[in-house]
């Protein structure tokens, strides 16, 4: 019997399908702003918390070091981030949110809200939730 693969019943394809989708349309929004998608994560990760490392922004945006080092690079030359010295280590810093980088929060956020809610809109209700809990559990995984 021969295994057929189904790219229309594959999750992965099918999640690629929607991720590129999303993440195109994120981006061309940003780029009004002057912005990449690139710099999404870190920008994310220290609306939640300041004062982070490097290392701790890597982890919880689930990105790269090398990739943090360059957007954390690139944040501090459009002026939304700075690095202060850590107290407790003179090997590494601390990463704090300009107020230019603060004040951008209210403008960006309903960006991808709008997007999450037009790609989930052929769901209902409970479908939308559902399958943000599943994928939720997928992600805690990774």
């Amino acid at each position: 019997m021969e295994n057929k693969f189904d790219r229309q019943k594959s999750f992965g394809w099918l999640l690629n399908v929607v991720a590129n989708k999303a993440a195109k349309d994120f981006d061309n929004e940003l780029k009004k702003q002057g912005l990449s998608i690139a710099l999404w994560p870190t920008l994310m990760c220290l609306w939640e918390e300041e004062g982070v490392t490097q290392r701790e922004i890597a982890l919880k945006s689930k990105v790269e070091s090398s990739t943090t080092t360059r957007t954390l690079d690139k944040l501090v030359t459009l002026g939304l981030v700075e690095r202060r010295e850590d107290p407790n280590s003179r090997r590494s810093f601390r990463i704090y949110l300009t107020d230019a980088g603060r004040a951008l929060k209210a403008d960006l956020l309903p960006i991808p809200m709008a997007i999450n809610a037009n790609l989930l809109s052929a769901l209902e209700g409970e479908e939308q939730q559902e399958i943000v809990r599943l994928l939720q559990k997928v992600v805690a995984e990774i």
